[in-house]
């Protein structure tokens, strides 16, 4: 690990379809003066800046880390990008930490966005074969078979997705930032909605947000204010395409688990955590992730979030915030997590506050489920 790591200063945008109000510049600006409000501190103080976001074609500008160099106070400093699909956010935590944890910086400002109103993501996640037609709609037309692999092997019943929807839609309620806010939201109302990719209904899917997020991290003799700590941080890839590949529960994401894991001392994460912010863009990846990140053994994760463990009130909550369902700036949805995962250690999430949190899992994942990050942070030192 080296280097002791903190995260001292959080700062989110609100999330919403369209921010037609502000530029890019205007957007990651807005999310980093408020985590630098949130540490005390001036851009003068940071060192260094890593920025994150989804593919460049999202917004058509290309390298737009070159253009927010002036937003971000990083005129003059190492500024760093980071892209590994939509896991990029926990993966420009991850980097960000990283220069920490090796003694390079005392202070790294680190900023995720998407801006997807000046976008078509649907049809930038569409593949196109040469000389054929896409069969593939979207990260849902892609994701929607191993969905159904997951019922097939699991017998999981089929209002399982719509439970998870419900839940994280009234976390939402209780977060300020959050973009989707559906009062009165129940089971009923989600199986109403139309079925876009069986089996995800529309109200399943996350939605299409403008948004930026940032943290600032620090090292030991930098620390103020009331941080998190870093007690384990890990990233992990595969290939998309290869023989044998377990789709419904990828390698990379067991392997990057059980990094993190080990670094942080944790034995059994159900019992050992107290909250997890989990990458859950439909649904159905709650049970999925549940089990493979060890909350559940095989098979099992549907019941777990049947029996309402992962409720806000359960003995672990997952998505607190309301999760990637409620708000979806694609290239920030995995620093959120990370984010709200630190704000929980720091007692700082208001509303959605779990009480008593001390340690808490942040997750992203990204590509087909070929890209994974996580870290775990605390409230107390590693």
């Amino acid at each position: 690990m080296g280097n002791r790591c903190a995260v001292v200063g959080v700062g989110q945008t609100k999330y919403q379809t369209k921010r037609q109000d502000v530029s890019i510049a205007g957007l990651v600006r807005e999310a980093a003066l408020r985590a630098l409000e949130d540490a005390g501190l001036t851009f003068g103080d940071i060192d260094a800046v890593v920025i994150g976001k989804a593919p460049d074609l999202f917004e058509g500008v290309m390298m737009p880390e070159a253009y927010l160099a002036d937003a971000l106070g990083a005129a003059g400093k190492p500024m760093m990008r980071v892209h590994t699909a939509g896991s990029v956010g926990g993966s420009t935590a991850l980097v960000g930490a990283s220069l920490i944890q090796a003694g390079v910086h005392d202070r790294v400002l680190v900023v995720a966005f998407e801006k997807q109103s000046e976008s078509n993501a649907t049809w930038a996640l569409s593949t196109h074969p040469p000389f054929n037609a896409s069969l593939v709609v979207g990260a849902g037309g892609y994701f929607a078979p191993h969905i159904r692999e997951y019922i097939r092997r699991t017998g999981a019943p089929g209002h399982i997705g719509t439970l998870v929807a419900v839940k994280d839609r009234l976390n939402a309620l209780k977060n300020p930032y959050a973009h989707l806010k559906i009062p009165g939201i129940d089971r009923a109302m989600v199986e109403s909605t139309p079925m876009l990719w069986e089996p995800i209904r529309y109200l399943e899917t996350c939605p299409s947000s403008d948004g930026a997020c940032a943290m600032v991290l620090s090292s030991e003799a930098k620390v103020s204010g009331t941080p998190a700590w870093v007690h384990g941080a890990a990233m992990r890839s595969e290939a998309m395409s290869r023989a044998g590949r377990d789709t419904v529960s990828p390698q990379a994401g067991k392997d990057c688990a059980a990094d993190v894991y080990r670094q942080a001392g944790i034995a059994d994460p159900r019992r050992d955590l107290d909250v997890a912010e989990v990458y859950v863009p439909f649904s159905w990846y709650e049970p999925m992730w549940l089990e493979n990140l060890g909350f559940a053994a095989e098979g099992e994760g549907w019941k777990l979030t049947e029996s309402g463990a992962t409720a806000l009130d359960g003995d672990i909550p997952w998505n607190a915030s309301g999760g990637v369902l409620s708000s979806n700036p694609i290239g920030a949805s995995g620093l959120i997590r990370f984010a709200e995962a630190a704000l929980q250690v720091r007692g700082m999430a208001g509303e959605h506050q779990v009480d008593g949190a001390r340690r808490a899992l942040g997750h992203a994942y990204g590509g087909g489920a070929q890209f994974f990050a996580m870290w775990i942070v605390g409230s107390d030192k590693p």
